[in-house]
Parts: structure tokens; sequence; C-alpha cells
């Protein structure tokens, strides 16, 4: 067990999160994570409303610790899933776009914590404002998704300029990339690629293979 505020604020036993990858995030490596310890979140951004559903339940199904599910902010339905989050009581979303302030206070009056990804200070600050309670602060080795800024150089920055946990993401993959995030004052580290060629992961055997 190591202990940060994130897995405080969560109740997960390790600072590692899985991300939720579009398509590769399903209901068993985000059980598994979870269920090792770690957060695991479903890519509920490229499921169907109903797909979402099933894959909750199947989490639900093989583990009692808590996951996350990601959606994203500027989806059509954002709303539809978030109520579908809020009532199976799901314990945290996180945003691969920002959500609006509505649809973090709709969230969080439902007990559901918010954790988007930023990826510069000012953006961290603006969601820390309306109210999210974690942010991923993610340089552009977690994809180039979030802007140019390395990831040694954007998350001592987001460190400093918010108060609520930040999690480091971009270019980790390793125990020594998590002390060196938690040395920047980061409170634990997201990882995707990571995952990728694990058993449970749902990219097709014959790529894992390479």
């Amino acid at each position: 067990v190591l202990a940060t505020p994130f897995t405080a604020l969560v109740g997960c036993q390790y600072p590692i999160v899985q991300t939720g990858m579009g398509w590769v995030s399903g209901a068993r490596l985000t059980s598994a994570t979870s269920a090792a310890g770690g957060l695991g979140i479903l890519a509920a951004a490229t499921m169907t409303f109903e797909q979402l559903s099933a894959a909750i339940t199947e989490v639900k199904g093989r583990t009692e610790r808590p996951f996350g599910v990601n959606m994203r902010g500027d989806q059509p339905d954002v709303e539809r899933y978030a109520e579908l989050v809020i009532r199976e009581r799901v314990k945290l979303a996180s945003f691969a776009s920002p959500p609006t302030k509505e649809l973090i206070r709709k969230l969080k009056d439902g007990g559901v914590l918010t954790m988007p990804t930023v990826g510069a200070p000012r953006h961290a600050q603006k969601m820390a404002e309306w109210g999210v309670d974690a942010v991923i602060a993610q340089g552009h080795e977690g994809g180039g998704h979030t802007g140019p800024i390395a990831t040694s150089l954007l998350l001592p920055a987001v460190v400093k300029a918010v108060s609520i946990p930040v999690i480091g993401a971009g270019g980790f993959h390793d125990g020594r990339g998590l002390v060196a995030a938690l040395a920047y004052g980061a409170a634990g580290i997201a990882m995707g690629t990571r995952f990728l060629l694990t058993q449970e992961s749902r990219v097709p055997d014959e790529i894992k293979a390479v």
C-alpha cells in the first residue's frame, strides 16, 4: 500500500490509474486493475450507452473495489452517460476533454468524483475553480493529445498551480516513473500504453505478439 492524497480520495491501494483508452479499456482490464489495487477506468467514450451499462455491471461482478468511467465533455449524449454513472454509483468520472461546470456540479451532487485531463496549468486552475476533485496533468508523451509541453515540465507546474490531487501522465511505465512523479509533487501516475499488452486488454493477441 502506498498512501497519497489520491488514494485517500478514491479509496484505492496504489496511486496508479489505468486510463480509459478507447476500444481498449473494457470491463476485464478495468476490473483487473482495480482488483490489483489501482484505479481502473472504463472507456465509455467509445461505447454505446448499452455497452457501457453492461460493462459497469461486469466490472461490479468482478470486483468490489472502486473504478472509474471515462467520458468526453463534448460528446452529445454525455448527460445521459453521466446519469448512468451516478445511478450505478461509480466512484469517479474522468474526462478526455473538459466537462462543463454544470456537468461537474451534476456529478458532484450525485456523489461521483470528477477528474479531467489538462495540458496547461491555467486549465487545471479553471477546472479546480469549477469544483473538480483531481486532475490528470498529461504531457506531450501521452499521445500528444493535450499539447506540446513535456510531462517533466507540465507536472510540477500544475502541482504548483492547484491544491487538489494531481496525477501525472505521459511517459510513465514503471516504479521509477512513479517515484519521479511523487518527487514532482504528484499524487500518483496514470498509464495507458503500459496496459496495452496485458492479457486483459482488448488489443488483439496477434498485435500483442508483434
